[in-house]
């Protein structure tokens, strides 16, 4: 691997600069479809938008500050010494493939990636396991580091730490480079977007670029079968939650009173929930000018197909 620059001293705005000259571990969970947060299409926008955004949040917060604790009670538990790599690599055969490693295995061909997890999560790292775009970001790291293995200490909050090793897995390395080779060239480099994948990531980025315009009315060509597909898919849906909805009703015909109720391989729970809801109608027809005060305007744009066959 080439170590392309320093980031020692080095400011935040020209080291998201440089990550968008290629792709890193963190774009490879979104660009596979296996991060639930992020999709391809924000990492292809991310790539072309000539903005800077320096987003943060408290979570992102709290994972950097607590990355040294992590290292540390990393080298705690397994007696081995890390140091930072305070750098930005490359692969040198696939120069789009960059790694910003948060450490690296003193005297070993590996390294170690910190994470910081809610407790809410902490059942994705349950009996050994780690969610799929951790180990995405992980084998990526192997194939920029062409090192055989890696490992990643997680610490989830207030319940437990845990250490996950990884090893090299070789054929995923090459599909992985022809995956990201394939995103980079036909999608980056050419300037085309990719395919909407369905997922709650791309539409919430669709949101984003574009709010809008009442004024504009455009003509689409070519979608007509698609439009009918959806039709049919909306019907269906709506037949299955009836469905569904008929037999819940049939097992609560059955429990009556009961609570809790089982059969075969399943347990079923009915069970009464108390929720303290806020009043915001009484509120505005007692305390008009105190509700006003707290009054938010929040823009979106509501999506509808019509049949509207021509006549």
């Amino acid at each position: 691997m080439k170590r392309l620059v320093s980031t020692v001293g080095l400011p935040k705005e020209d080291w998201l600069k440089i990550r968008r000259t290629g792709l890193t571990g963190t774009d490879i969970g979104a660009i596979t479809g296996m991060n639930p947060y992020s999709s391809a299409f924000q990492v292809y926008h991310d790539k072309l938008s000539e903005e800077v955004e320096d987003f943060d949040n408290e979570a992102m917060r709290q994972g950097r500050d607590l990355e040294e604790y992590v290292a540390k009670r990393f080298t705690e538990e397994t007696g081995l010494k890390v140091r930072r790599a305070n750098a930005v690599y490359q692969n040198e055969d696939y120069p789009f493939m960059l790694a910003d490693f948060d450490r690296l295995i003193v005297g070993e061909e590996a390294g170690l990636e910190c994470k910081t997890v809610s407790a809410y999560s902490a059942d994705r790292w349950s009996d050994g396991k780690i969610p799929l775009h951790y180990q995405m970001q992980v084998q990526h790291y192997l194939a920029v580091s062409g090192y055989k293995v890696w490992y990643v200490a997680a610490l989830i909050m207030g319940r437990e730490f845990v250490i996950r090793k990884i090893e090299r897995d070789e054929e995923l390395v090459r599909n992985l480079i022809i995956i990201e080779k394939r995103f980079w060239e036909d999608h980056v480099l050419a300037g085309v977007a990719p395919d909407p994948d369905g997922s709650k990531a791309y539409s919430e980025m669709l949101l984003q670029l574009y709010h809008g315009d009442e004024k504009k009315e455009i003509q689409l060509f070519g979608m007509k079968e698609q439009l009918s597909r959806r039709a049919e898919i909306e019907q269906l849906v709506k037949k299955l939650e009836t469905e569904k909805e008929q037999i819940d009703q049939n097992i609560k015909l059955q429990m009556q009173d009961a609570s809790y109720a089982v059969a075969e391989d399943y347990r079923i729970s009915w069970v009464q929930a108390n929720q303290n809801r806020f009043d915001a109608k009484r509120l505005k027809e007692e305390q008009p000018e105190i509700y006003n005060q707290y009054i938010k305007e929040v823009t979106s744009r509501r999506f509808n197909v019509k049949y509207s066959p021509a006549a």
